[in-house]
């Protein structure tokens, strides 16, 4: 039977390997075999060296050919479905990776390596530019560094395959029928869906390079750049979906002169077909959160205010389901300042929605009472049990008087802040208290504390424990150890300090998600720091 080894790393090769699984094309036929004698079968004339009689009247026939005995039917048809099942396996591990990618980067080098591996390329390059021209547009290469991608960005569009497929492209919104965009060597291609692209601008094929060097109408400056970058072959195929149109194509790049067999073509359409579709999905997810994210930040604080004494920095990442996450910081009266994080439950436009209101309405008793903490947080308790029933909230407010070096705080149902200085780090010891909306009557004792000079104060809300994927107290731990492992010298800046904390909570980045499980990742991230002169 076909071997069935799953597809790895791209093999180093000069010209494109024979695909590991036959194809499931039916139209191609299977590679010829060879039998070896059932046990208990008489022997053959092969085995015992001496011709039998029918062979001798065989040979004697006139209107007989000569040449090898034709395998068993049977034999014919296993071989066939052995490969169809392979190949099927094949491309469902493959599809299987893909689906589990939750961004477009991340889809587009999974992308790049399997199609290098169905191709039997080495290197290759994904052009994301959705022909509605609303974005986001991007360039992924698999085995070419930036530098080189910006060598192949040089050329004229015209001048490069995947620029022509672009360029073919272009208008393409709204198809209705494009089982021949990729794959046309099957059934189903150019001929099968002929009648209702009739209607359509012509997807382009898919353009094969087989040798740079000796291709007729090729650009110059194409074969200079092939030459500098060494690659000798390409194969190039569009990206495209029914729905979205265009969103661009990829390009897989030899070492040596080659081109994918039929086989290889048929594979890495149908793999391109359903990658495509995975793309256009992504994209849509991609905008979406763009907008939440623009939303979420047009409600918060567009600077943050200059109050001598005290030096501001803040991070704001909004989740991909769009959190409630906020933070504030207000010039108050005689120099004060007001400062505050919070959450409200829930998430998408009506969490966005609750929490604009929320923080404006903190900013008002902010500005009335700022100096009493409990009162601010009580009057907000009040107002939301009244417009707000169905909602509840975490909030910490702080009132500084930088030129005291004087903290007033109080929470509600919200982490503690975190000093972090040359001489110690630790969490500010809070009451605890119930969140805002939980109870008929909110009320929790305020804290003081005076940070030493040069100390910054850190607030936070809890999607920041979350997103770290540890249980709490994990999560706290590891908050204080990257706090506490802030290099000396980035001390004094607070833009340093958030960054340091973020880099060392999340290593793979505040803007990474996992595909939207509602989960932690989903989770909304706040910081607020203030450094005390």
């Amino acid at each position: 039977m076909a071997s069935n080894a799953p597809v790895g790393k791209p093999t180093e090769m000069s010209t494109p390997h024979v695909p590991k699984v036959a194809g499931i094309d039916s139209t191609i036929p299977a590679p010829p075999h060879t039998t070896a004698p059932l046990p208990g079968a008489p022997p053959t004339a092969a085995s015992t060296g001496r011709d039998r009689p029918s062979d001798a009247a065989s040979r004697a026939a006139p209107d007989r050919a000569d040449g090898p005995t034709a395998p068993a039917p049977g034999l014919l048809i296993q071989d066939r479905l052995a490969a169809w099942v392979s190949d099927l396996t094949t491309l469902h591990e493959l599809t299987e990776r893909l689906i589990r990618t939750a961004s477009l980067d991340r889809a587009l080098r999974e992308l790049l390596t399997a199609g290098a591996a169905l191709v039997g390329a080495r290197r290759g390059m994904a052009v994301l530019e959705p022909a509605d021209g609303l974005g986001p547009a991007t360039t992924i290469g698999l085995g070419l560094a930036h530098a080189d991608l910006g060598t192949i960005e040089t050329l004229p569009r015209h001048v490069t395959s995947y620029g022509r497929l672009l360029e073919g492209l272009e208008g393409l919104e709204g198809l209705e029928g494009l089982e021949g965009i990729q794959g046309r060597e099957g059934p189903g291609g150019a001929e099968g869906a002929g009648g209702r692209r009739g209607r359509h601008r012509p997807v382009p094929d898919p353009i094969a390079v087989p040798d740079v060097r000796t291709e007729s109408g090729l650009d110059p400056r194409h074969r200079e750049v092939a030459a500098r970058l060494g690659y000798a072959a390409s194969y190039a195929l569009p990206l495209a979906t029914e729905e979205a149109g265009r969103l661009g194509a990829a390009v897989w790049l030899y070492d040596e002169p080659a081109e994918p067999t039929e086989r290889q073509r048929h594979l890495i359409g149908l793999y391109a077909r359903f990658a495509t579709e995975h793309l256009a999905r992504l994209l849509q997810v991609e905008r979406a959160r763009a907008d939440v994210t623009t939303v979420a930040e047009e409600l918060l604080p567009s600077r943050l205010p200059r109050v001598p004494g005290v030096r501001l920095a803040a991070r704001h990442r909004t989740g991909p389901r769009g959190g409630g996450h906020w933070y504030d910081a207000l010039p108050l009266p005689e120099g004060a300042l007001g400062l505050a994080v919070g959450s409200v439950t829930g998430s998408g436009p009506s969490a966005l929605a609750a929490m604009g209101r929320l923080r404006a309405s903190l900013r008002a008793y902010a500005v009335m009472e700022g100096e009493d903490p409990v009162a601010v947080l009580s009057d907000l308790e009040l107002l939301m049990r009244v417009t707000e029933p169905a909602r509840a909230a975490t909030a910490l407010f702080a009132y500084a008087e930088p030129a005291r070096r004087r903290l007033v705080l109080a929470g509600a149902g919200h982490a503690p802040p975190l000093i972090i200085g040359d001489h110690r780090t630790a969490f500010v010891e809070t009451s605890l208290s119930a969140p805002l909306g939980m109870l008929s009557c909110w009320e929790a004792p305020s804290v003081e504390l005076s940070p030493a000079p040069g100390e910054t104060v850190l607030l936070y809300t809890d999607g920041l424990l979350r997103r770290t994927g540890d249980a709490m107290d994990r999560a706290f731990a590891r908050l204080h150890a990257a706090a506490a492992g802030v290099p000396r010298a980035d001390r004094a800046d607070p833009d340093a300090v958030v960054d340091h904390i973020l880099r060392t909570l999340l290593p793979d980045g505040p803007d990474t998600y996992a595909a939207g499980s509602g989960g932690p990742d989903d989770e909304d991230v706040v910081l607020l720091a203030a450094r005390f002169d």
